[in-house]
């Protein structure tokens, strides 16, 4: 590794945590001088007894979130990107199913989320939906615009050397619009971490969002904070397994 390389690494790594350090370090002092009632805003130092205190609870109830939330941004991928792809090549597709793509994503998800709970019941079904239809859109989106966004130099090579349709699009279309099909997914998995929480809000039984309820309705506010925490540390592990993702299947972007 290169002196500059090194040095740039050990920056990404330090900034993060002096900053993350001297936030909490702020809020702490905060909450101490000012003596702030936990219910209203506990400190750190409370959030973190709290943690350490439900921690098997909060170990519990952390997996069905985590399952819903991957489900739903599987199956927003599995959908969204074949879809994408009929969009990008048909400009019949994309006038028939970009405005209804446009109308269902301006709808709130919470408005819709009681429909579906209807729909699908109180089970992990209707969070899962939630989840596939928040992440959705930005999956649709962003492969579109990258396919759209092929240069157009080389679909002409693709042209002059008589590549087939199919061959034009693996070769050429795809891993051009793969920078884009990964930027879509990174948006999707945290936003997929938020409709299974939208619908664990709406009605459940079980998972952090339902944990967390719990815990305001009981005026447990380090609780209700540290499921917080949770939260943003199961949207952060997701969004670098899609990172980890994108090194393996764009290994020419990070040379």
């Amino acid at each position: 590794m290169k002196p500059r390389s090194r040095i740039h690494t050990i920056e990404a790594i330090v900034y993060p945590i002096v900053g993350i350090v001297a936030v909490l370090g702020l809020w702490q002092a905060y909450v101490t001088v000012f003596a702030v009632n936990p219910i209203v805003l506990p400190g750190p130092i409370a959030i973190a007894k709290a943690s350490v205190k439900h921690f098997d609870t909060l170990l519990e109830q952390t997996w069905p979130t985590l399952a819903e939330s991957i489900y739903g941004f599987a199956l927003a991928v599995l959908i969204g990107v074949p879809l994408a792809v009929c969009v990008a090549n048909s400009r019949i597709l994309n006038l028939t199913f970009y405005p209804i793509l446009i109308a269902t994503q301006s709808i709130p998800k919470v408005a819709v989320a009681p429909i579906i709970l209807v729909w699908f019941g109180v089970g992990m079904e209707s969070k899962l939906v939630i989840a596939f239809l928040v992440a959705f859109f930005p999956i649709v989106v962003d492969t579109a615009t990258g396919l759209r966004a092929t240069p157009p130099g080389l679909l002409e090579l693709a042209r002059s050397v008589s590549a087939s349709p199919s061959q034009t699009f693996w070769k050429v279309q795809f891993p051009a619009a793969m920078p884009f099909i990964i930027s879509g997914a990174k948006v999707a998995v945290t936003l997929a971490v938020i409709g299974a929480v939208i619908g664990e809000f709406v009605g459940s039984n079980e998972g952090l969002g339902n944990l967390l309820l719990a815990a305001n309705s009981q005026l447990d506010g380090p609780l209700a904070w540290a499921a917080l925490v949770w939260l943003s540390i199961l949207g952060i592990g997701l969004f670098f397994l899609v990172v980890v993702a994108e090194r393996v299947l764009m290994p020419w972007g990070h040379h």
